[in-house]
């Protein structure tokens, strides 16, 4: 009984740090309608910015107390909510849920650029001094019952501000009605930037409190916030005192885990993932409103042309080619990832961008792949790369049933928490037996990787799997534009318009979700594989949450809805950060924070830099003359490089050059050309009627009914 009393104050104690953290996320959300992704980590630079007040400069606790709550957090909420989240406040509701993730990336980060990760910063508890109180068999420490008072503190405070103050009227109006509360003189500019300070110095306490019981770790501090969401969930988003209920469930589950788990080789991983685990299941057993805040900004999904999707595959696999002869053996496996993450990331579009899927575990069913490869295609065996893609769907396809209640955040949410469970528990499971069979995932450690062996070539050199990769992302690509022309494609623009619709219409949900989920999954596995390949070996780390949030991030800048977002995001996730850390070693924790920064400015690309890309490099392709001086001069230049009479950072630079020169002249020329050659505008329900039908009207009117079902 003594144990059970002490672990259950045990758990009510840490109970009462997701409750603070878990409130902040619910009034953030309530009065704001953005999910705040980056919660944890506010409360994460807290904790490191009192160690370093109180042990690294030995400042006072009370000051130090002052300054981080009073003066740094309430500072760092107003900046998020002026600088990031404020410019894309009329943007749709990914694009907000995308900016707080691209702020966790980046704040982890920059805390590990700040803080050495590899020095220990222990952090006493408050009134470590003092004798601990007892209560009957129980003994509680000072730090716990400071704790559960902050905690009780926090509800009353709360309890108060929004119904018996007008601040809180006017924050709970602007969720209601923002330009109704504005036409009765309430400010909603001033009540969201209320809530943010409010949210941001909740995310601090927390942080503080939680600190001297962990190891002060930015990515494990940013991560107790799924403990945090699953207290929201339970609470619905909505309730602070459901939050705290939430809270006191899963403090309590993870305290008598600790106690009462049986001894057993597969059994720890449960205790780190039970949150996720108790998140996923709140997600599944709770109703869910409408989501606050969610609008029908929805963007056109470009219809990819079959010229045009030919050309980029060919030029996916020259690009291949030439890195494969001219890069090292050691370069070719820092920059042999392009083409592997391209394929993870091209699993998001038709994912997200045809189905408005938005998913957070691509990397972990790429690690499914990379298992699969790494057990049965040990020989080289061709047939292990389809049952890779296959078992891939496979666990993709069981995501989707449970998703069929989910969309929006929540599906975000529950994708979240699968992408932790296989983190913290199954990924590091021993080997075990089903049915006799034995089956092994990362062993407890890391996997061999072979090459496939393929009409009897052993492909094993980088740069032989260098170019299979990018043949693979180029067929990969291939399918995804034939799927968007194709009838499914357009079904799933229209399950992601208007479920409701698409269901009312005969549409059936169930399969399409599945099918969806069960393909993009399929690509991220082909695409684990091959990373696997390159890599040689892999461990379970190379495949977590935190790990696939850059991919994530990029791909999402580059445009959900594009092909070439796969090539993009595996160029721009790998070419610069190897290029900038190998110039300039002292940059290396600069470029760690350049996909948050890159999510952070999807503000002034909405519509994704690819398609900003096509439209700026289209004169070139279409321009007769400038193409072929175009794809001569690199052939000159891979030539000259070829026979040693220049260098590789010539080639690259002079064709930069030459690309650069040929759009500039290509642009003028056919606006020159298009000025004198012009003809009046006329509507397109008149061709045919005031000018004559052109073969290529066909296509036109194609596309616009495309993109309009």
């Amino acid at each position: 009984m003594e144990q059970f009393l002490t672990f259950g104050i045990v758990g009510l104690s840490t109970a009462a740090i997701y409750a603070i953290i878990g409130s902040g996320l619910v009034l953030t959300y309530t009065t704001t309608g953005v999910f705040n992704f980056a919660h944890g980590a506010a409360g994460m630079l807290a904790a490191f910015s009192y160690w370093q007040l109180t042990v690294g400069w030995g400042w006072p606790v009370p000051v130090a107390l002052v300054l981080v709550l009073v003066v740094l957090a309430p500072a760092f909420g107003l900046l998020v909510e002026r600088f990031v989240l404020r410019p894309v406040q009329g943007l749709g509701e990914a694009e907000r849920l995308v900016m707080t993730v691209a702020l966790l990336s980046g704040l982890i980060a920059a805390a590990r650029w700040i803080w050495d990760p590899n020095v220990p910063r222990p952090l006493t508890t408050f009134f470590a001094d003092r004798a601990p109180i007892h209560i009957g068999p129980a003994t509680i420490t000072w730090h716990q019952a400071v704790t559960m008072a902050v905690a009780v503190a926090v509800a009353a405070g709360l309890r108060i501000l929004l119904y018996r103050t007008r601040t809180g009227a006017e924050m709970r109006a602007t969720v209601d009605d923002r330009a109704l509360a504005g036409l009765t003189g309430a400010d909603p500019v001033r009540a969201n930037r209320t809530a943010w300070i409010l949210g941001t110095q909740l995310a601090a306490v927390g942080g503080i409190l939680i600190a001297p019981t962990v190891t002060l770790d930015a990515s494990q501090l940013s991560l107790l916030i799924v403990s945090a969401y699953t207290a929201a969930v339970f609470g619905r988003l909505r309730s602070l005192p459901l939050t705290f209920l939430g809270a006191v469930v899963v403090g309590c589950t993870e305290s008598y885990l600790t106690g009462y788990l049986p001894q057993n080789a597969y059994l720890p991983g449960l205790r780190l993932a039970a949150p996720a685990l108790l998140l996923f299941a709140a997600l599944l057993v709770f109703p869910h409103r409408r989501l606050r805040g969610r609008d029908r900004r929805l963007r056109q999904v470009p219809v990819p042309t079959l010229r045009g999707t030919a050309v980029f595959a060919a030029a996916t696999i020259a690009f291949g080619a030439v890195l494969a002869s001219m890069l090292s053996d050691s370069d070719l496996i820092t920059y042999g990832a392009v083409f592997s993450f391209g394929v993870v990331a091209l699993s998001y579009v038709p994912l997200a961008g045809y189905a408005g899927q938005i998913s957070l575990c691509q990397l972990s069913m790429a690690g499914i792949g990379a298992i699969v490869w790494g057990h049965l295609g040990g020989q080289g065996q061709w047939w292990a790369l389809p049952a890779a893609v296959g078992i891939s769907a496979l666990a993709g396809a069981l995501i989707a049933l449970p998703a069929l209640r989910l969309s929006g955040v929540y599906l975000a949410l529950g994708t979240a928490a699968f992408a932790v469970v296989l983190d913290r528990w199954i990924f590091t499971l021993p080997a075990f037996h089903v049915f006799g069979v034995r089956v092994a995932l990362f062993d407890q450690g890391s996997v061999e990787m072979a090459g496939p062996r393929l009409f009897g070539l052993r492909l094993d050199s980088g740069s032989q799997l260098m170019v299979f990769a990018a043949v693979c992302l180029a067929l990969a690509s291939l399918g995804v534009a034939a799927l968007r022309r194709g009838r499914f494609g357009r079904r799933l623009i229209a399950l992601r318009d208007s479920e409701a619709a698409y269901a009312t219409l005969g549409g059936n949900l169930l399969v399409a979700k599945v099918l969806v989920f069960a393909l993009s999954a399929g690509i991220a596995g082909l695409g684990g594989a091959l990373y696997g390949m390159q890599q040689r070996t892999v461990t379970a780390e190379q495949f977590s949450l935190l790990a696939g949030l850059p991919i994530f991030l990029v791909a999402v800048v580059g445009g959900l809805g594009a092909v070439g977002g796969g090539l993009f995001t595996g160029t721009a996730l790998i070419g610069p950060i190897n290029v900038l850390t190998a110039v300039a070693p002292w940059s290396q924790n600069l470029v760690a924070m350049l996909p948050g920064l890159a999510g952070i400015g999807l503000g002034h690309y909405p519509d994704g830099v690819v398609s900003g890309l096509r439209g700026r490099w289209e004169p070139v392709v279409r321009d007769r003359l400038a193409l072929p001086v175009l794809l001569g001069g690199l052939a000159l230049a891979y030539a000259l490089w070829f026979g040693g009479t220049i260098n590789g950072w010539t080639f690259f630079g002079g064709s930069l050059v030459l690309a650069l020169a040929l759009r500039g002249w290509a642009t003028t020329r056919q606006a020159a050309a298009a000025t004198v050659g012009a003809e009046p505008e006329i509507p397109v329900e008149w061709w045919g009627v005031r000018r004559a039908w052109r073969p290529e009207d066909e296509e036109v009117m194609d596309r616009g009914i495309a993109a309009h079902q």
